[in-house]
């Protein structure tokens, strides 16, 4: 079941983290700002159209606003991954990977099962 009011919370969070008023984005959507109000409340589901609307003018994927876990989001992931990266020099994304791929080999070493089996 979905929990709207996550959905909402999400896109509000979002919203402020794009800097965007409400305002901006109701006019963006095409609807009011009791609207955007009520969806980021949880007050109001919002139609597919409006909703996939809030995902082009937040500039952001469905799953970074339904997913519930991170593992679900493999989009979100990969950029969050991306921001991580954004700003390393070559060699601090080399030593990242390094230290990775040997945190994995002895996880699989030590036999370590993931948190999902």
């Amino acid at each position: 079941m979905i929990d709207y009011k996550d959905v909402g919370a999400r896109i509000r969070a979002v919203r402020l983290s794009r800097k965007m008023t409400q305002e901006r984005l109701a006019d963006a959507v095409g609807v009011g700002v009791t609207h955007i109000s009520h969806i980021e409340t949880g007050n109001s589901i919002p139609s597919l159209q409006v909703f996939v609307d809030i995902l082009n003018a937040l500039n952001c994927s469905a799953d970074e606003l339904l997913c519930l876990e991170l593992e679900q989001a493999q989009p979100q992931f990969d950029a969050w991954i991306k921001d991580i990266f954004s700003d390393c020099t070559d060699k601090e994304r080399k030593l990242i990977v390094d230290t990775v791929l040997a945190l994995k080999s002895s996880m699989r070493r030590l036999k370590i099962e993931s948190a999902d089996e």
